[in-house]
């Protein structure tokens, strides 16, 4: 938490990310408060390892939305031998192009939960995504934490970045990620009445934390199983650095091919539409 506070206060409103020799600024245009910053989507592992608490929030709170909103809100798919695949926070010309290169390696399709910000950025980035087979969810504009914000806020990060998406690759996703996983009744109760679904994880793989690949390798195949949602994420704050994300995720494919597990979309895992 610490780390965290300390990032915060750092960041300004405008991101600069570096890819190889080149430097890429993001501004955040008329969003004064832009949140993309080092680690982002991070959870804690609850006792139930099937399901992961984001930071800041309580497990009565999201225990809760998840009760009360169990066709709206996932955690994780059906007890089936298939598994899902995520990403969250691109696209980022500095990892999401190698992420891109070993799922077309090794055939397996995913979900990519991308911020509105980077995607107006990076255009062809999202367009590959698409091109190439997978799932593209809403992970807000700017990547604010929706808890602090009131329900028209959210709703305007939701729909702006929906626009952008939909002018990129021509359709408005049905799938939504709230950034670090947290989120307010009221903002459930509107994404459940205009048709969308809220989707967290329950298996974390902590690559946000700059891990090497022996412990993102660890940390998914310690608690993945039937149905599992796995977070991970092609994209970062400044200083990010997920190579251990890259490294480790042909050897997490093979892994759980292996063990019969068959790698899907969240569209195909929830039984659901991709877009709205």
């Amino acid at each position: 938490m610490q780390l965290k506070k300390v990032l915060v206060c750092c960041m300004t409103a405008s991101l600069v990310m570096a890819g190889g020799t080149q430097l890429y600024p993001v501004k955040a245009d008329t969003a004064r408060d832009l949140e993309l910053r080092g680690p982002t989507s991070q959870g804690n592992q609850a006792d139930n390892k099937d399901t992961f608490i984001p930071a800041g929030t309580t497990s009565a709170d999201l225990g809760e939305l998840r009760r009360k909103y169990s066709e709206t809100f996932i955690f994780r798919g059906p007890e089936v031998k298939q598994i899902a695949l995520t990403f969250d926070d691109g696209p980022d010309p500095r990892f999401t192009p190698q992420i891109l290169d070993v799922l077309h390696r090794k055939g397996v399709k995913a979900t990519f939960f991308v911020v509105g910000a980077r995607a107006k950025k990076f255009p062809g980035l999202l367009r590959r995504m698409s091109h190439e087979g997978h799932l593209i969810g809403n992970h807000s504009y700017s990547h604010p934490n929706f808890r602090n914000r009131s329900i028209k806020q959210f709703q305007s990060e939701i729909l702006r970045t929906e626009k952008i998406i939909q002018n990129v690759v021509g359709y408005r996703p049905q799938l939504i990620r709230p950034p670090y996983g947290e989120i307010k009744e009221e903002q459930v109760q509107w994404a459940k009445k205009n048709g969308y679904t809220l989707v967290n994880w329950n298996v974390d793989s902590q690559d946000w934390k700059g891990i090497d690949e022996k412990k993102v390798f660890s940390n998914v195949m310690s608690t993945a199983g039937p149905g599992s949602i796995i977070l991970q994420h092609s994209g970062g704050g400044v200083g990010s650095d997920l190579t251990g994300t890259i490294q480790a995720l042909p050897k997490i494919i093979d892994a759980l091919q292996a063990q019969g597990y068959q790698f899907v979309d969240l569209s195909e895992l929830l039984h659901t539409t991709k877009y709205r």
